[in-house]
């Protein structure tokens, strides 16, 4: 089959997500279970830490669950928030947006590649009393290594066989923390104590209180939109997606109080969760080691998981920018037989297992703020689209008109600025050292490949709308 110059090669038919599949990619876009956490209840107290985990979802997330249904909905096409922002605000924004999400993308599922190794040498050293991934660095990393050529090669294979291994992941991650939530409550009936005390850390007020654990718990509650970027492989997507986000919410929220509100009956010092004291160990308080055990397993599907659905959102990015000629030609590739975007993931791959070498403890105030200034690009274009093209289809429409959705954008937007005024004020502008060079690579990456690979050449039609043109 021919393909149009500037458009990606056709793709052989291929199975795709149904709504168990694409909830548990969202799942594990967001979330994949409570680990990574603990450092929220250290920094801002018992109390607090429950009230962030109550309150963010509906002032950070449902916004962007709203937003990213209803332009999912309208253009279901692959690529996503990519796709959007293009069409809403001009080819410069939309290559911002691809940029800065790949880039983002690219050290979070980097990180996960260090969680698995994290929680594989937990259940290692719980098990056997084998410390070899905490003595031997290069080890560690050739642990990683071979998680990210595993999810490599599954994520060649497909969307849906991403999503049939999340399911088998998410059972592995729920049945621990379900078992420990269910003798965690049977042992606090039958001695209650005030778990939830002290509300706030000694001496730190409400504010902050609340302050100190919002990256935190922002950057646990992101990546509601990381399944737009494969919307070309869902079945029915106007009516899959509006179902899995209803389910998805809920499962989020509860995927992290249930383990924290277990942790918590656990009478271990809140100050040393983080640090010394993570759920293999609370969950060795409260029923034992093989309980311990059995969560630090969990902890390496929920890795796992989580970096096989960021591989899943994050390698289609470089696919849609080689497809409108940003990147060269051969990105846009895809697998004889499974029609995926071979070259792409392999890519990415090969970022993942450099970028594996390195800390990621430092970085989640940064990831937080690349994220932000690529969800605020999102609801730019919520808005602009509504303006500019109100009789566009949309299946699922934020209500309140023109003024509802202003209202839903500026939630994030105030929260956003919030986060960072505080982490500048609590912990100084450090983190902007490497934020702002990160930020400034998209215009210049622009630029550059531009002049490199664009040429002038027109974008590739939209994979999964047929219809739908792009503004310049």
């Amino acid at each position: 089959m021919t393909n149009s110059p500037g458009s990606p090669p056709s793709a052989p038919a291929r199975p795709k997500l149904g709504l168990w599949g694409v909830v548990m990619v969202i799942y594990f876009t967001v979330a994949g279970g409570a680990f990574g956490i603990e450092g929220l209840i250290s920094g801002s107290a018992p109390g607090m830490a429950l009230a962030l985990i109550l309150i963010t979802p509906f002032i950070w997330s449902i916004p962007t669950v709203l937003m990213v249904t209803e332009l999912s909905t309208a253009m279901p096409v692959e690529g996503g928030y990519y796709v959007w922002v293009k069409r809403a605000l001009g080819r410069f924004w939309g290559f911002v947006q691809g940029w800065t999400s790949w880039l983002y993308g690219l050290v979070i599922a980097a990180s996960f590649s260090a969680l698995f190794t994290d929680y594989t040498s937990s259940f290692l050293r719980l098990a056997f009393g084998v410390t070899v991934l905490d003595d031997y660095p290069l080890v560690r990393w050739a642990v990683a290594v071979l998680l990210i050529v595993g999810f490599a090669r599954l994520n060649i294979r497909g969307a849906k066989a991403v999503g049939d291994s999340s399911k088998v992941f998410a059972a592995m991650v729920f049945a621990p923390f379900i078992t420990m939530f269910v003798l965690a409550a049977v042992r606090w009936a039958a001695h209650p104590t005030p778990f939830w005390q002290p509300l706030t850390p000694p001496d730190t007020g409400v504010f902050g209180a609340f302050g100190l654990g919002l990256f935190i718990v922002m950057y646990n509650f992101l990546g509601w939109d990381g399944i737009s970027t494969v919307l070309g492989e869902i079945e029915r997507p106007l009516k899959v997606i509006p179902r899995a986000m209803l389910i998805a919410v809920p499962l989020v929220i509860f995927a992290y109080l249930l383990p924290v509100l277990a942790g918590l009956t656990a009478g271990v010092d809140y100050t040393k969760w983080g640090d010394t004291v993570f759920f293999p160990e609370l969950a060795t308080a409260i029923g034992g080691r093989w309980l311990g055990i059995w969560v630090a397993v969990g902890g390496m599907f929920c890795a796992a998981g989580l970096f096989g659905a960021m591989v899943l959102s994050n390698s289609r990015l470089p696919f849609v920018l080689a497809a409108d000629r940003y990147l060269p030609a051969a990105v846009v590739a895809r697998h004889p037989r499974f029609g995926t975007p071979a070259v792409s993931i392999m890519v990415c791959s090969a970022i993942y297992a450099v970028l594996a070498l390195g800390p990621f403890q430092t970085l989640a105030v940064t990831t937080v703020l690349l994220y932000g200034v690529s969800l605020l690009l999102q609801f730019a274009a919520l808005i602009a689209l509504r303006v500019r093209e109100p009789g566009l289809s949309r299946p699922f429409r934020i209500p309140g008109g023109l003024p509802g959705v202003v209202g839903v954008a500026l939630l994030p937007a105030l929260i956003i600025v919030l986060a960072v005024v505080t982490t500048i004020r609590d912990e100084g502008a450090g983190f902007l050292r490497l934020a702002v060079p990160l930020l400034l690579s998209a215009p210049a990456a622009f630029l550059v490949t531009t002049a490199l690979f664009k040429r002038g050449a027109p974008d590739a039609p939209p994979e999964g709308a047929a219809g739908l043109s792009l503004g310049d």
